[in-house]
C-alpha cells in the first residue's frame, strides 16, 4: 500500500486487509489455578507491556467497560451506546489518528483533522467478521512553511502508521490469536 500520491493528502485513505477469512480464532480453556495471594489474571509479558480493560454486565444486553485509569464506555444498553464493532472501528481510527496527529503536529497544528473508520460486517459459513476496513483521513493545515511540511509529509506518516506504528491496525492486520479462557469458579 502506498500513500505517495500528493493529490490524496487532503482526503487520504488507509486500507487494512486482515488476510484470509477467519472466524474468531482462539482457544477456550480454564485459567490455571494461582496461589490466593497472586492476582488471577497474570500478564504473559513484562508489566510495562500489559494492557487490559474490564467489561461488566449492567443489565440485559448492557455492559460497561472500564480501563485502568477509570475511563468508562457503555456498550449495548441503548440505541446510542457503541456496539462492539463500532468500538473496533473507533480503536482503529483512534490509534491511527493519535499517531498521525502527533507526527504532523510537529510541523503545524491541523485546522481540520477527521478520520472515518469504515468496513463491511459480513457473515458466512466461517462466521461473522469485518471486511474491507478503511480509514479515511480528512485533514487541512494552515498556509505557510509548517503547513506545507505537514501536507508533504502526511502520505509518509500514513504509511509509517499503517506499516509499523499503529498497534491496533497491525494487530488486526496480522491476525493475532485471541484466547477465550474461563476464570476458575471460586465457589466450587
Amino acid at each position: 500500500m502506498s500513500f505517495s500520491d500528493p493529490s490524496t493528502v487532503t482526503n487520504s485513505a488507509a486500507s487494512f486487509k486482515a488476510g484470509p477469512a477467519r472466524a474468531c480464532r482462539g482457544t477456550l480453556s480454564s485459567m490455571p489455578e494461582t496461589p490466593s495471594d497472586q492476582p488471577t489474571h497474570q500478564p504473559a509479558r513484562p508489566a510495562e507491556s500489559y494492557r487490559s480493560v474490564t467489561l461488566t454486565r449492567t443489565g440485559q444486553g448492557a455492559f460497561t467497560i472500564v480501563n485502568a485509569a477509570g475511563g468508562r464506555i457503555d456498550v449495548g444498553g441503548s440505541e446510542t451506546d457503541f456496539t462492539p464493532v463500532e468500538l473496533l472501528l473507533a480503536a482503529l481510527a483512534g490509534c491511527a489518528a493519535v499517531n498521525v496527529e502527533e507526527l504532523t503536529g510537529r510541523r503545524a497544528e491541523p485546522t481540520r483533522f477527521d478520520v472515518v473508520a469504515e468496513g463491511h460486517k459480513v457473515r458466512d459459513e466461517t462466521g461473522g467478521r469485518m471486511e474491507q476496513l478503511r480509514l479515511l483521513f480528512d485533514t487541512a493545515f494552515p498556509e505557510g512553511e509548517g503547513g506545507d511540511k505537514a501536507r508533504a509529509m502526511l502520505p509518509r506518516f500514513l504509511q509509517q502508521t499503517h506499516d509499523r506504528i499503529c498497534t491496533v491496525s497491525r494487530t488486526v492486520g496480522l491476525g493475532t490469536d485471541v484466547a477465550y479462557e474461563l476464570v476458575p469458579d471460586e465457589t466450587a
